[in-house]
Parts: structure tokens; sequence; C-alpha cells
């Protein structure tokens, strides 16, 4: 009952807001026009349209804040009113009472918060769908004061997910039974997926750990700050990590005033991204504009500045390797070799013609090669992409579902930054360097000094194990070699009794028909 009560109050929240106008005005047909008059009468629809899309996300929860936050990406999707309004979504979600973060902060911790912290700011700096940043000042362990930012979760955040996700699977469960394309697409799989990744993100001492393992493998990078955490202080409600200082990426203008180099710091964000996935198999998966900043310090200048790890995506070695397979292929322009992956991976049936399916790859991806990203129309590309993905009944792998998310934020991140920029030459040289590391003699040389702590523990051992099994034959089986030895004797033995007692018998025999011959019997 709860599911339907919050589909209800779905409907009920896209009505007050007039969706229904703007969808039914987007089909360019007269009668669908008409009826959105008659649904418009006594309606206050005089907001803008981005502006009434925005606000019904936010009464409609974080889920579909989020929702939002990827749509403001897309701005070759939308018009420039709606996305600059989704883009609001990014870190001015309305803010909750500080005097609940504040209790919140006391409850995790037990302690006043004037005696957590030299300085605290009751006025949040920025306020997202999952939780609110607050600035303050700690004294750290050696007496030193730090700037740090406080992360707060909001309050009574699991009963709302928990009834829109509930929803959710219920949509998706009619969807796989009453749409052909429904099991092909497994949206309970993605919902899933969804959910597992949501309930991550509210467990921020789960974020504290992303954050912690994203900073030491960009450590070597030099092209990506990420705040160190203060441990001390992390709870499941509450993190406080360092305080970074950066300009948002979404202001190009003041960066550009500020002497950063745009299109390098276009490529630096692919490379950063690249990097992230296929040499370490753990990437931001929630890369939106409001999570990233530029440092215009002199020590780190031009450098960017992650925030918000909740959402973290991972890949197997499989999953790299044929991604990256993929993307190589892509980039070279070997369809057939595209084609082959799909096939030997199991997306497609194994019967599927790989000429056929080269074919379609290459109608589909040649018109975009060696344009700039201004010209591509993504749109477009994914709409013939999933027609050749029905016709050669491609199955979506929902474990990849973080990755595609994460590659329309960063393509949508590009854009903004520089539109000329060549995402597929950018990436290629990467990519074909991953690929040499992974068949190469450094790929051996790593898997070596990987196990060397292994090695180094049976090494010592080595000449003891062979000394004893050279020296010693095992006892059971020597033992079990004497029983089977003496039973074939005692077998031997029985066997020769009975080929004395017969040739007896017939000795017997034969003298006795000799006897009767020789008329003695």
């Amino acid at each position: 009952m709860t599911r339907y009560l919050r589909g209800i109050a779905i409907i009920w929240v896209a009505f007050r807001f007039g969706l229904d106008e703007l969808v039914l005005n987007s089909f360019q047909r007269p009668w669908l026009s008409r009826i959105a008059r008659v649904l418009a009468v006594g309606r206050n629809l005089e907001a803008p349209r981005g502006q009434r899309l925005r606000m019904a996300l936010e009464h409609l929860g974080p889920i579909f804040v989020k929702f939002g936050q990827v749509l403001s990406t897309r701005r070759d999707l939308l018009p420039p009113d709606v996305a600059d309004e989704l883009a609001r979504l990014q870190d001015r979600v309305p803010p909750f009472d500080s005097d609940i973060a504040i209790a919140t902060i006391e409850r995790a911790f037990r302690k006043p918060v004037d005696t957590i912290f030299a300085s605290f700011e009751r006025v949040p700096v920025a306020s997202a769908s999952i939780a609110q940043v607050h600035f303050a000042t700690l004294v750290d362990r050696n007496g030193h004061p730090r700037d740090v930012a406080v992360k707060v979760l909001r309050p009574g955040m699991l009963p709302v997910i928990e009834k829109d996700l509930s929803l959710m699977r219920m949509t998706a469960g009619w969807l796989e039974r009453i749409w052909v394309e429904g099991r092909r697409l497994k949206p309970r799989d993605v919902v899933a997926e969804f959910d597992k990744y949501l309930h991550d993100e509210l467990d921020l001492v789960r974020e504290a750990a992303n954050a912690a393992q994203l900073r030491r493998n960009m450590a070597g990078l030099n092209l990506v700050l990420i705040p160190e955490m203060f441990w001390d202080y992390c709870h499941p409600e509450v993190i406080v990590m360092e305080r970074m200082y950066g300009v948002p990426i979404s202001q190009v203008d003041r960066l550009r005033e500020a002497g950063v180099d745009i299109p390098q710091l276009a490529r630096d964000g692919v490379t950063i991204f690249f990097t992230q996935v296929f040499r370490d198999g753990f990437f931001h998966a929630d890369m939106h504009p409001g999570n990233i900043q530029v440092s215009v310090a002199p020590g780190t200048f031009g450098r960017y500045v992650s925030l918000d790890f909740g959402i973290i995506g991972t890949l197997t070695e499989y999953d790299k390797e044929y991604l990256a397979q993929n993307f190589t292929a892509f980039f070279r322009r070997d369809y057939k070799r595209v084609a082959q992956l799909h096939i030997e991976s199991g997306w497609v049936p194994a019967d599927t013609r790989v000429e056929e399916l080269e074919a379609a790859v290459r109608t589909v991806c040649e018109p975009y090669f060696d344009r700039p990203l201004k010209e591509i129309s993504l749109g477009l590309l994914l709409m013939r992409l999933f027609q050749t993905s029905r016709r050669f009944q491609v199955e979506i792998q929902p474990q990849l579902v973080l990755l595609q998310k994460t590659l329309l934020n960063i393509e949508g991140l590009g854009r903004q930054l520089d539109p000329d920029l060549d995402l597929w030459n950018t990436a290629k040289p990467f990519l074909e360097k991953w690929m040499l590391e992974q068949i190469g003699p450094q790929k051996m040389w790593n898997e070596l000094r990987d196990e060397a702590p292994r090695y180094a523990k049976m090494l010592p051992e080595l000449p003891r194990l062979l000394h004893e099994y050279l020296s010693h034959r095992p006892a059971d089986h020597r033992r079990e070699l004497v029983e089977l030895l003496a039973e074939q004797r005692r077998s031997n033995r029985r066997l020769q009794r009975v080929l004395y007692a017969f040739m007896g018998f017939g000795l017997g025999l034969m003298a006795m028909h000799l006897a009767v011959r020789a008329g003695l019997w």
C-alpha cells in the first residue's frame, strides 16, 4: 500500500508543478497542446518551466534530485533554461536546520560542538540531496589549528529512500512483464545496483574510506587533490575532512581569468577518469560539476579538487580488460574486433553473425569520428545504438551502470570546458599504453612484485620440503603396497592349490581309465 501511496504522491507533485503540461507540449501535435491548455485551467503555471521541474524534483526527494543532477550535465539534450535550473541541484538543495545538524554532531561524538571545534559556522556552505556541509576549525593531535569541512547526513533519509526504491522495484517488475524490451534491459537488476550504491552513500564512514583509497591511488598523478580524513571524527552520520580551496569547475570564465589552461584542464579530466577506471578499477562515480573544483593556489595551480565520495564504482580485472579492448578497437575503428568481443563476452547470442554486427556498429560509430565534441549529437548516437542493440538482443550489464553514468558526466563536463575537445584522440594513447602494460614485461614484473611476500615466505621452506619428498616415502603407501603384495601371494597360493587339485583329479581319472582297459580294475 505504501508504494501505491508514493506513486500517487509522485503523480500529484508532477501535476502540481505542471510537468504534464511540459510533456504534452513537447509533442508537435495540436490536439495534445489543446489538452495541456485544458488541464492548466485553475493552476498557476507562470513560473518558468525549468524552475518548475527543479522544484518538483526537490519535492520528490533525493533519488529524483540525483536524477536531475545527471540531467543537468546534458546541455546538448536540454534547452538552456532547463539545464541552468537543474544545475542548481548540484549544491543548492534547500538546507535543513542547523540546530538539527549540531544535534547530530553532538549525538555522534557525545560532546558539545564547542568542545569539538575551535569554531563552527552554523550556516552551511553547501547542501546536497544526501547531506550538507559546514566549515569549521579543528585543533589536530599536534595542537595545530586545521580548517575542516564537516559533512552531516540529512535526518530521516532512510524511510524516504526505501519508499522510492520500493516503487522503483515495483515499476521495474511491471516493465519486465509488459514491455518487450524489459528482459533485455534488466530493469530490476539496474534498480538493485542503484539500491546498493544509494545505501552505501548513507554511510558516511564508507565515504571517508572511499576518499582515503582514492587519495592513495591518485597520489602520484599530480592532477587531482583529494581531502584528508580526520578519522577521530568520522561517524556514519558525520565526517570531518580537510577543507579544500578551489573554484567550481562550472565557473569557466573565472578559471580563465585566473590563467588556467582550459583545454589542458579538459584533457586532464579525461586522463584522471581513464586512470581511475583502467589502472585502478576504482573510480569516482558522481563527477557532476558540483563535486569538482579547480585549485588556483600557487603550489597546486590547475589541479582538480574532487569532493563527495559517496558513490564509487569498481571494476574487476575481466571488466577492465574487456572495456579496454573495446575502447581500443573503437579508437582503431576495428569494428570486427568490437563485434567479436561482444560475442565472446556473452553480451549477444553466440549464434550472432560477426559480419552483421560489425556492419551495424560501423554504421552507428563511423560518422562520429574525427569530429570535435560540439558537433557530436550524443542523443542521436545513443538512439541508434539502442536500435542496434535491440536488433541483436544485446543485454545491458548492470555492473557497468555506474560507469555508463560517469561517462555521461565526463562527456558533459568536457563539453562545458572545451567544446573542441577530441575525446577519442585524447583517450587513445592512454588506452594503448595501458593495453601494452597488460601484456608486456611490465605486467609480469608487477605480478612478481605483488606475489613477492608470498614467495619470500615459501622459499625458505622449499629445500626442506624437497628433501622430505625425495628421502621419505609416504608410510601409508608403503603399508598399502606390502598388504597388496601379501594379498597377491595368498591369491596365488589359493590358485595354485585349485590348479593342483584339478590336475590331481584329472590324473586320477586317467589312471582309473588305464586300469580298466588293462583289466586291473
